[in-house]
């Protein structure tokens, strides 16, 4: 899982969003990136086109981004970016790559290199994730 800071994030959102309007003035065709509240359900999306969701964690209680992220990768397949953003906690990092994000956005102030030791702390499970769904025992040599 890659990790950014907010200030990195939005530079990489401000360059997309001028990008998009160029585009859009040139041909009518789906965003590359979009952003999705978390009360919205992914299964009514066009994903034709779409290279990135960015999913929003408002508050660390609020867990509904974790679903979201598994009915993408599972149920509906998609293979583009998935961006955590919003209340993003460093104790949720590796919850958050089994359920199928591959970018975490931390709030200002948060140590990236701690964020990465997460991530150490856990070397294997017991069970499949999102993206890796045989569980490792099952899995043939």
């Amino acid at each position: 899982m890659k990790i950014i800071s907010a200030q990195e994030h939005q530079a990489q959102h401000q360059a997309q969003h001028q990008a998009a309007q160029q585009a859009a003035q040139t041909t009518a065709t789906h965003p590359a990136v979009i952003t999705l509240a978390n009360d919205a359900d992914p299964r009514s999306l066009d994903l034709g086109g779409v290279t990135r969701i960015d999913l929003q964690f408002p508050k660390f209680t609020d867990g509904r981004a974790y679903s979201q992220a598994f009915l993408l990768r599972r149920r509906l397949g998609f293979a583009g970016e998935l961006r955590a953003t919003g209340d993003v906690l460093i104790d949720q990092l590796v919850h958050m790559q089994r359920t199928g994000f591959d970018v975490a956005v931390l709030r200002d102030g948060v140590d990236a290199s701690a964020a990465e030791r997460q991530f150490e702390r856990f070397a294997g499970f017991y069970q499949g994730s999102a993206v890796g769904t045989q569980p490792p025992f099952a899995k043939v040599a």
